[in-house]
């Protein structure tokens, strides 16, 4: 699997950068780069490529779920929340 992510520690907050990036005020690439609090962040939010059991579960199952270029509504992991696009 391939993703990116944005990681903020409020749904609320996940929330609202994604409403932005839904209405096109935003890339969810250059929201990453505003908003998350991960070091991905300076990719964009790129993750990369990882196997199965890289990931906590809850981000893994989310990710499996999505089709390639779709973004996930705010998943919860024990980091906060996170947005996940994935891209591969």
């Amino acid at each position: 699997m391939k993703a990116s992510h944005i990681l903020v520690d409020a749904e609320s907050e996940a929330k609202r950068i994604l409403g932005d990036i839904n209405s096109k005020k935003m890339s969810f690439e250059d929201a990453a780069r505003t908003f998350s609090k991960c070091p991905s962040r300076k990719q964009g939010g790129d993750l990369g490529n990882f196997g199965k059991g890289a990931m906590v579960k809850p981000f893994e199952e989310a990710t499996e779920k999505l089709k390639v270029g779709q973004i996930s509504s705010p998943v919860k992991t024990e980091f906060g929340w996170h947005l996940i696009k994935r891209t591969g």
